[in-house]
């Protein structure tokens, strides 16, 4: 009844989940612009990390955006999800400890624990490769 094509669908199928909603989360993000982006970047501001906000909004928003595309086609997809397991921990810490509560911080965190388990299986056999010649 399971096998290894029952596995490599399931992944496909969290991808493409999963890398949908990263891309709707991270497109107004992306396309906020610099004011958008200094705002989510002030987040690293939590770990002592002050300096170029912008930058590290753009990046937020890239991991999101970028990232959720990456999952869809399973192409770079352990250096995305090591971005996005990133930005959902930043994300997580800056809920938190604005006094969010758990309701604020949970969805960072269930979104971190399913890419650190996605980084560890791969992304199956149904992914973008790239041939090496």
């Amino acid at each position: 009844m399971f096998n290894k094509n029952n596995t490599d669908a399931g992944l496909l199928i969290i991808r493409i989940g999963l890398g949908i909603m990263f891309m709707l989360h991270g497109y107004p993000k992306i396309t906020g612009g610099p004011e958008k982006w200094e705002m989510i970047g002030k987040a690293m501001e939590h770990i002592g990390i002050g300096f170029a906000p912008t930058f590290w909004g753009f990046m937020a928003a890239l991991a999101e955006f970028g990232g959720g595309l990456c999952l869809i086609l399973g192409f770079l997809f352990r250096p995305a999800l090591g971005m996005l397991t990133f930005t959902m921990c930043i994300a997580a810490y800056m809920h938190y400890v604005g006094g969010d509560g758990f309701n604020g911080y949970s969805h960072a965190v269930e979104s971190a624990i399913v890419f650190i388990g996605l980084f560890f299986c791969g992304p199956g056999k149904y992914a973008l490769k790239i041939s090496r010649r």
